[in-house]
């Protein structure tokens, strides 16, 4: 993976920024007294569906770098603003033509994304199908079913999502089937938007 290249210029003025040290990161703060605007290098937010349907798992081929060609579990980055409950109903509509309901959450992971240089910060819930027809779209070239035991070796992102997949196969032999936990429901399509 490469690292991102240094900020050099403050983001709000254009002036030059004074890279320093803060809690084990570089914070790059404008130079410019009047301004001072302080610039993080965040992760940026995603959010992933284990969508099960009769004890399999629904994967996606992905279409795009990085990691063409390897198996990847539905998702995608998150809008601005936009809740990770919202953004995984919109990605897997996207990538696979279903609808869902999401049953739970799952974990949250910390993850590079491949040579771009950027960390990022992964979200995933369970779901189940609620409608739509399987077609694979966007960024995904196939989806196909997998049982538990049958989850290819090429994931995508191997740095957590082998990591994701075991905790979810966990969570699976638990409760193959988990109702939808009502606090999910609350947060779909009811984020209000702040605007400055």
């Amino acid at each position: 993976m490469s690292a991102p290249g240094p900020i050099n210029f403050c983001a709000r003025c254009g002036a030059p920024v004074d890279p320093r040290p803060e809690g084990g990161q570089i914070v790059y703060v404008c130079a410019r007294p009047t301004c001072g605007y302080a610039t993080y290098r965040n992760a940026k937010p995603c959010a992933g569906v284990l969508l099960e349907d009769r004890g399999r798992l629904l994967l996606v081929r992905r279409a795009v770098a990085p990691f063409r060609g390897d198996w990847d579990i539905p998702g995608g980055f998150l809008f601005e603003w936009e809740h990770p409950a919202d953004g995984a109903l919109r990605e897997t509509l996207e990538e696979t033509g279903l609808e869902i309901e999401l049953t739970a959450l799952l974990g949250v992971f910390i993850d590079s994304y491949g040579a771009a240089g950027y960390n990022t910060l992964n979200v995933y819930y369970r779901a189940r199908v609620t409608g739509g027809t399987l077609r694979p779209s966007d960024d995904a070239e196939r989806a196909e079913w997998f049982a538990p035991h049958e989850l290819p070796d090429n994931m995508a992102f191997p740095d957590h999502e082998r990591h994701v997949l075991d905790l979810w196969r966990e969570a699976f032999a638990r409760n193959p089937s988990p109702q939808p936990e009502p606090y999910l429901a609350a947060f779909v399509s009811h984020v209000v938007v702040h605007q400055e």
